[in-house]
């Protein structure tokens, strides 16, 4: 336990003299971030919840609920099902997608409804294959490849 202030001395010197015997003891040596940079998000204005945000993205947590989450994923597969450089890779993205919005229009979570249908994977073909005759069978620019 830290002594207490003796009176008669300057709070400054105490507090100095404090730093210097824990500097001593080595108490500074291995403390989480010696030796990295300090973070770049300095120069954006406070946060309240910034330790929670750093907290959830360390720990790969979603801040989404559940059924905008999966909104999400399924934009995201219907353009990696375009950029697909194969049929079947375009149909096993789109049928894995609707398994999960199928099992969610079954068992919603709470929070906001889900708001979405099941993709027909035989449309999603066609609109593939119609792309890809249009690009002359290039992929989609700026579209990482499934």
């Amino acid at each position: 336990m830290t002594e207490r202030k003796p009176p008669g001395v300057p709070f400054e010197s105490w507090v100095d003299k404090q730093i210097h015997d824990a500097q001593a003891r080595g108490d500074f040596d291995s403390l989480p971030g010696a030796g990295k940079p300090l973070p770049n998000d300095l120069e954006s204005p406070y946060d309240e919840l910034w330790w929670v945000k750093r907290k959830m993205a360390r720990e790969g947590l979603s801040v989404l609920p559940p059924a905008l989450a999966l909104r999400k994923e399924a934009e995201d597969a219907l353009t990696a099902a375009y950029a697909a450089r194969s049929e079947p890779a375009v149909r096993k993205i789109i049928t894995d997608v609707n398994a999960k919005i199928r099992d969610m229009l079954l068992k919603p979570p709470p929070g906001p409804p889900l708001g979405r249908k099941s993709y027909d994977v035989e449309q999603v073909v066609r609109e593939w294959q119609e792309r890809r005759r249009t690009a002359g069978g290039s992929r989609v620019p700026g579209v990482s490849e499934a």
